[in-house]
């Protein structure tokens, strides 16, 4: 097996920056690895190790270098030769981050109002990017929402497309003249649909991959947000539309506090439990501790801890997480911080943008091995940024040294791969992106696990915590439910 890694960055008018990073895997049985000793042949390696340009150099040249029978170390940006022709199967892995920024901005920079379909010959069309493609048949009656093809109730489908009689998904008729509204479709077989035009439109717009991914725009922040921190009053998420604002508040900074709530661990669980439910781990559900280690976790004593993410061990890390302080007797400090990951992702990417597509591309494994009989570390190795391959943005941070174990990438790279998570580290650790504040009962910090990293200042006398983590997946539901309307939610989970 061979692999190989494009990578390269292209600067153009406008400080417009386009910024590529391929990964192929080519299988093919009998041949060696470029990480393996001379002699040993492999057929399912991967690296994913970008090799790596700068804003405003030439891309890469896809030349390979000559070989030649000098011993000398091999260099960082030598490159596979293996005739991709010779592969019996390619799988290639393609983001482009564009313009200057890896974060989201706002839906209004993506609209398209789109033209009515057209019917020819019983086919119907659709314009999509400036052409007319066809819209299967299948698609369209996949979709239909009528309680013969789907359920009420549940909203789950009930016609299988794939073993139906093509009658079923053959176009007979198309009635476009309450069009952008909807359009009504009568298939072959008589039965008959109707299709709201958001729905046609939406399927590839924008603004519908970010209702389903619960994406909204990013506000970046540094220290300065703790002149003024969001936040929302208990009285109003339990009278009902405060459970909006704070999901949107969270979505929005990636964090916000519950202020003027009982400083009991009945009430911090009772409120996380109408977010979504508990997440259990090694750790139990709720929790509710002092800092005794009865865990063997650093955050169960009273030692700082630097800014991390938690959960890097699991496959999926928590994607909400919630810190309330229910006391702290005789004693001092235990100062909280958070770090906006997503600002520091972005400072890296415009300060040293090879630096960020290369923890964009290393995947780095992590561990939890401190209780017994637990020896955690996820599926496999995955990379500090994490990016929808949808809509090409900044999803998820990854980074905690404390709990980080192996760096997937070959020797001749590694050293490349501390200087770039020296970089980011130094970022996260620059006093100016730092907010640091004091928790104190009644005040439940709740922030995006996915997003933020937190730390803690060393402390002295006895602290009692509680507190839980949530599904990024039953997180980013409350969100969903709370802040887009009946038909956003339908035309962005149910129409393929």
């Amino acid at each position: 097996m061979s692999s190989r890694v494009v990578s390269r960055c292209i600067a153009s008018a406008g400080r417009r920056q386009k910024c590529i990073y391929t990964a192929k895997r080519h299988y093919n049985s009998g041949t060696r690895s470029p990480d393996a000793p001379r002699g040993a042949t492999s057929s399912a390696t991967t690296n994913y190790e970008p090799a790596v340009a700068r804003p405003n150099s030439r891309p890469h040249t896809s030349n390979p270098r000559p070989k030649t029978k000098s011993k000398t170390p091999a260099r960082d940006n030598e490159r596979n030769t293996d005739d991709p022709e010779n592969s019996i199967a390619t799988i290639s892995r393609r983001i482009e981050i564009r313009g200057t920024t890896p974060l989201a901005g706002s839906a209004s920079q993506h609209t398209n109002k789109g033209q009515p379909p057209l019917i020819e010959n019983g086919v119907l069309y659709v314009l999509d990017r400036g052409d007319h493609v066809k819209v299967p048949g299948r698609w369209v009656r996949d979709i239909c929402p009528c309680p013969q093809c789907r359920n009420q109730d549940t909203a789950q489908r009930q016609i299988n497309v794939f073993q139906a009689d093509s009658s079923k998904t053959r176009v007979a008729s198309a009635d476009m003249s309450e069009w952008p509204i909807h359009v009504k479709v009568k298939f072959e077989d008589g039965h008959e649909t109707t299709v709201k035009g958001d729905v046609i439109l939406g399927r590839r717009s924008y603004p519908s991959a970010r209702a389903r991914e619960g994406i909204v725009e990013i506000k970046p922040w540094t220290s300065s947000i703790s002149e003024n921190p969001p936040s929302v009053e208990y009285e109003t998420i339990q009278a009902g539309p405060g459970m909006a604002v704070l999901m949107q508040k969270i979505r929005t900074h990636g964090f916000a506090f519950v202020d003027n709530m009982p400083a009991t661990p009945e009430a911090t669980q009772a409120l996380l439990e109408t977010i979504g439910p508990i997440r259990n781990t090694h750790y139990g559900g709720f929790y509710d501790f002092t800092s005794d280690l009865s865990s063997k976790d650093t955050a169960y004593t009273s030692e700082a801890l630097e800014p991390h993410t938690d959960n890097t061990y699991f496959t999926e890390p928590a994607g909400l997480q919630a810190l309330h302080l229910l006391s702290h007797t005789d004693g001092s400090g235990g100062e909280s911080s958070l770090v906006d990951g997503f600002a520091a992702a972005e400072q890296l990417f415009k300060e040293n943008n090879g630096s960020y597509l290369r923890l964009s591309m290393t995947g780095v494994y992590a561990h939890a091995s401190g209780n017994e009989g637990i020896s955690i570390q996820p599926s496999q190795a995955f990379p500090t940024f994490t990016h929808s391959e949808q809509y090409n943005k900044l999803i998820q941070v990854r980074w905690n040294n404390a709990d980080r174990a192996g760096v997937a990438t070959p020797w001749p790279h590694l050293d490349r791969w501390y200087d770039a998570a020296g970089k980011f580290d130094s970022i996260l650790n620059n006093e100016k992106n730092q907010y640091w504040f004091q928790l104190k009962p009644g005040r439940m910090l709740l922030f995006d696990n996915w997003r933020c990293l937190h730390g803690r200042s060393a402390f002295t006398g006895k602290r009692r915590m509680c507190g839980g983590y949530i599904g990024r997946d039953d997180y980013v539901s409350r969100f969903r439910t709370t802040n887009l309307s009946k038909e956003e939610l339908e035309a962005s989970t149910v129409t393929g």
